[in-house]
């Protein structure tokens, strides 16, 4: 009852002044129980409390407290009586009084000294506040130490106390996730691994620390060792995760970790850890990086059994004999291993398992499986492209080229013509770049047709090395064209584009068209291999100074050595600082960009160089450089500093990038990014506003996001032209594979796009944004979105680096055509162990409509529109006027005569007659299911994905819950007859101007595209 009177805290202050130790103790006793009612009365005489001076107010936040030095002691400390739980009594009274008075250095200072007494299990918001303000403290000292690598930083060990009991008590209450975020942010990764091994779902924690590792560590280096020590768990496990482990190795650049689980899965007797090997070799294809799955690929071990010739050829296959060897793969065991059988039957097995993984890490299973997908699902609207065709005037060449890119663009992967075959009048009307343009699209409709894809081009190619006669124009396009067929994958193709650069080197204009087709075909074909000898012969093209020839070399060196952060950088930014030529200097500004690209830190002299240079193109350069060292890392630092430079750049070109920069920084994290650029979408410089909007489209582009939309739609009626077409093009980017089902504005957005692209009045630049928006919402036959993370949420290398080069169509429009390589199949494809399409179903546990194909167009809304309104005449008029009065007399004495036949009929009669004309009522108000079965293989678009199950009963079972993507498949029934799907894979056949079309492929094509008309509704017929 007398602690509930207390109304002072004078009585207790009086008695710290006593002689008696044991009164001291419990005046100070009860002033901690008092200190959050009395601290403004303690605060006045904290210089009296024991063992307190005001010497050792520690104003500056050090963490060093009453060190033990005799000269600092005064004699109150000196005394003996005064044991250590009333020194740290006294010093968590100070402490907490120091927490009221808002001086957190200090309050933690004597929370340090008070030791045991600061407990961290209290609920009050005094330990949550100090604890916080502790493992901020201890993070900021372990990092400053990581970055200096000074290993032995001088922590004050109270402090490391405090961090640790923090940690531990985590641990023991189950709260695993807050241990490991603490543990992660304090670099204590020993802290890390005792939170995962204990946790009680060991998998799921992991799997939470790749995300937390992915999303939250700013350092890469760091990163790279919490990954390490992942993939150490990893390993330990019983049944240890082997698609999460190879992920890592991946990321950790270390094939041969990879290459030995593969090969004791591909050993194992076991057939579900084969299909496991073939589901790690597919996840691993999605991230793109071609030289790391090539060099998992070679040095995968041969066979035992093998003879020695094939044993010293087999890790260095020509390209020839691996392509060869992987087109064998689904049939059985090849020839070359003969021998084999004779031997060992599990070396056969090896044998015939590595034949499939190595077409799998080539690529080339993928691509003819995606290719076939596409090719027997496509479901694009020529009425799109007809519309769009009639509608552009012919002397307007901007519009006529960007129907041409719309049409690659529709139909990229699908290997369908159609449209070009049916214009060829219309098509051969483009000249010179808009001819190097029209060629090059053939590349985007038929990439991945690695087999085909050389005989496919050979009417535009260099004849014998040599400009064959035909269009220089055409023959450039061709040669970057085989490039976009080949992108990433180029295996097969790249000595074909070396020859073809080397064999072009008088400098007249028609060989510098050439060898800027050459140098992005080379660069596309061999894509971050950092190949030395490929990279000499594009730099022996750049020396020759020539302003065409060079812009694409500079662009194709950044695209061989992307990622590598080498020293070539330093040649390329020497070389821009000589050159006059300033088409050279913006190929090589975004080259050198590419080099860094993911290289965070590392890439920060570099980026400072550019950043400060005088030219405005290199500074422009620097900001992609910035863009990409940083990209889908969402880093603070990263965007205060484009943020910076958005604001305060003199130049309009370094300003706007650095807004679209942006973009690429946050695509891990789409919903920050209409927010953060939300006041520069108002800007007054419509070049900051264009900025804005790319930079929305890029990191948010298929996510058919609402606030981004809400973001993009002013600015598709901005004042200022060009803003108009970015904000178009950004808002295809967004709702690509969105249907109206999930936001009704994506109508409103399709119908936006015809009127601007029918309005004659409308501007240019408008209407060509208009046009390749059109292209970019029906992407790859309306089966295709733009992803820029794979499923484990890796960055995938091809389509940052698509959308990066794309970005510059604004100045160079052959590049729109880069795009294509951030498209993604929006499909779900189950395979079994032959690498074959079962034919089976499975659930998508959500209502049809959702997730459809858009409505085809029809054909009335598209004539209507085109024709101008036609002039009615008078007379016309009255005799319209008088013929509809006379059938509407008619009418009424037809009805007059139907009511009375009806009065003779009995009621059943008229019972069935009224149900007959109900029932389609009734059809129609039947309510839509709440779910859909898919056929394998089916589109799964993206916010489909949470919706897919695969059936209790079902014949196959997956080897890893996937939504989407290669899903290979254990068959619980392999007895029964297996009924296969994609069995037909699309011909080859010549290109449209090349003359020689076979009638069989046109028509298949036409099949393709233009279905059979829907059946006539069902009628009654009376007389």
């Amino acid at each position: 009852m007398a602690a509930t009177m207390v109304s002072s805290a004078g009585g207790l202050l009086a008695m710290l002044n006593e002689s008696h130790p044991s009164l001291k103790l419990h005046a100070l006793s009860n002033l901690n129980s008092f200190v959050d009612q009395f601290w403004p009365e303690i605060s006045t005489s904290v210089p009296i409390i024991p063992l307190v001076r005001e010497s050792d107010f520690l104003s500056d936040g050090e963490m060093e407290l009453n060190d033990g030095n005799p000269c600092n002691r005064e004699s109150l400390y000196e005394d003996e009586e005064f044991d250590q739980h009333q020194r740290q009594l006294a010093a968590l009274l100070v402490s907490k009084v120091f927490y009221y008075l808002g001086e957190l250095n200090d309050s933690l200072s004597y929370a340090l000294g008070a030791g045991s007494l600061f407990d961290v299990s209290d609920d009050s918001d005094y330990v949550h506040t100090l604890l916080a303000k502790a493992i901020d403290e201890y993070a900021s000292i372990k990092s400053k130490a990581a970055e200096s690598n000074d290993e032995a930083a001088n922590v004050d060990p109270r402090l490391e106390a405090i961090v640790e009991r923090m940690l531990d008590k985590c641990i023991t209450d189950g709260k695993y996730q807050q241990a490991m975020g603490i543990a992660i942010e304090c670099r204590r990764l020993d802290k890390l691994e005792e939170a995962i091994t204990r946790s009680d779902n060991i998998h799921g924690t992991l799997s939470y620390c790749i995300n937390v590792s992915h999303s939250f560590v700013n350092r890469r280096e760091y990163r790279r060792e919490v990954l390490r020590l992942l993939v150490k768990v990893y390993q330990k496990l019983p049944s240890p995760d082997y698609l999460s482990i190879c992920q890592c190795l991946m990321f950790l650049d270390e094939p041969e970790g990879v290459v030995s689980i593969l090969e004791k899965l591909l050993r194992s007797e076991n057939k579900d850890d084969a299909l496991l090997a073939f589901q790690v070799a597919f996840d691993l294809v999605e991230n793109e990086h071609q030289a790391f799955l090539l060099n998992v690929r070679d040095h995968l071990p041969v066979p035992k059994s093998l003879p020695s010739e094939s044993t010293e050829s087999a890790p260095a296959q020509n390209e020839s004999t691996a392509a060869a060897e992987d087109v064998q793969m689904t049939d059985g065991t090849p020839a070359s291993n003969a021998n084999v059988r004779e031997t060992d039957p599990k070396e056969v097995s090896y044998a015939e398992r590595l034949n499939k993984i190595r077409g799998i890490l080539s690529g080339e299973t993928s691509i003819q499986l995606t290719l076939q997908f596409l090719y027997s699902h496509n479901k694009s609207d020529l009425l799109i492209l007809k519309t769009i065709k009639q509608s552009v005037e012919m002397r307007n060449s901007v519009c006529h080229s960007a129907t041409i890119y719309a049409n690659a663009i529709m139909h990229a992967g699908t290997t369908v013509d159609t449209f070009l075959r049916e214009n060829l009048d219309w098509l051969s009307r483009a000249t010179n770049w808009a001819k190097f343009s029209a060629t090059a699209g053939l590349g985007v409709i038929h990439r991945g047709h690695l087999q085909q894809g050389r005989s496919l081009m050979a009417p535009y190619l260099p004849q014998g090395g040599s400009a064959g006669g035909g269009s220089p124009y055409s023959e450039g396009g061709a040669l970057y064209a085989l490039g976009l067929i080949h992108a990433n994958h180029g295996e097969g193709i790249k000595q074909f584009l070396r020859d073809s650069l080397r064999s072009t080197t008088v400098e007249v204009l028609n060989f510098q068209v050439i060898q800027h087709g050459a140098c992005l075909g080379l660069g596309l074909a061999a894509l971050g291999t950092a190949d030395e000898d490929i990279y000499d012969d594009i730099k022996n093209v750049l020396y020759t100074d020539n302003a065409v020839a060079g812009e694409a070399a500079g662009i194709s060196m950044g695209l061989l050595m992307v990622g590598t952060a080498s020293e070539k950088a330093g040649e390329m930014l020497a070389y821009a600082h000589e050159t006059q030529h300033e088409k050279i200097i913006r190929g090589l500004a975004l080259g050198i960009a590419l080099t860094v690209y993911g290289r965070e830190e590392e890439a920060d002299t570099l980026i400072e160089q550019m950043t400060r240079d005088q030219d405005p193109i290199l500074r422009y350069g620097g900001m992609y450089a910035l863009a990409l060292a940083y990209s889908g890392t969402a880093n603070n630092k990263a965007i205060r500093q484009l943020l910076h430079f958005a604001v305060s750049d003199v130049s309009d070109d370094v300003r706007r990038t650095a807004v679209l920069a942006l973009g690429f920084v946050l695509y891990s994290e789409p919903e920050q990014t209409p927010r953060i650029v939300s006041l520069l979408s108002e800007s007054y410089n419509p070049h900051v506003r264009y900025g804005a909007a790319l930079a929305v489209g890029i990191s948010c582009a298929g996510t058919g996001l609402s606030e981004a939309i809400s973001l993009l739609e002013p600015l598709t009626s901005d004042v200022v032209d060009f803003v108009r077409q970015g904000a178009l093009i950004a808002m295809a980017m967004v709702m690509v594979q969105i249907n109206e089902a999930n936001d009704s504005r994506v109508g409103t957005f399709r119908r936006q796009l015809e009127k601007i692209i029918l309005d004659k009045h409308e501007d240019t630049m408008s209407k060509m944004g208009a046009i390749l928006a059109s292209g970019i919402l029906d992407a790859g036959g309306r089966n295709m979105t733009i992803k820029l993370l794979s499923k484990t949420k890796h960055d995938k290398i091809t389509a940052v680096v698509g959308l990066a080069v794309f970005s510059q169509f604004w100045y160079w429009y052959p590049l729109i055509y880069f795009i294509s390589l951030s498209f993604s199949p929006t499909a779900l494809i189950g395979l079994n162990y032959d690498l074959k399409v079962p034919k089976f179903e499975f659930l998508s546990h959500a209502k049809p409509s959702l997730f459809e194909y858009p409505k085809p167009t029809t054909v009335p809304t598209a004539t209507s529109a085109v024709k101008l309104p036609t002039a009615v005449l008078s007379t016309s008029a009255k005799a319209k006027a008088r013929a509809k009065k006379e059938a509407e007399q008619k009418e009424k004495v037809n009805n007059e005569k139907t009511e009375a036949a009806g009065k003779g009929k009995s009621s059943s009669e008229k019972e069935g007659d009224s149900m007959q004309v109900d029932t389609p009522q009734e059809k129609k108000a039947e309510p839509e299911p709440s779910f859909e079965l898919l056929t394998n293989p089916a589109r799964v678009v993206p916010a489909q994905e949470k919706f897919i199950r695969f059936l209790e009963d079902s014949r196959y079972v997956p080897v890893k819950s996937a939504p989407s993507g290669f899903v290979l498949l254990r068959d619980l029934r392999p007895n029964e007859p297996e009924v296969l799907s994609l069995t037909d894979a699309p011909s080859s056949t010549q290109s449209p101007a090349g003359g020689s079309t076979t009638g069989q492929q046109g028509s298949a094509s036409a099949m393709a595209v233009d279905e059979e008309p829907q059946p006539p509704a069902p009628f009654e017929y009376t007389s």
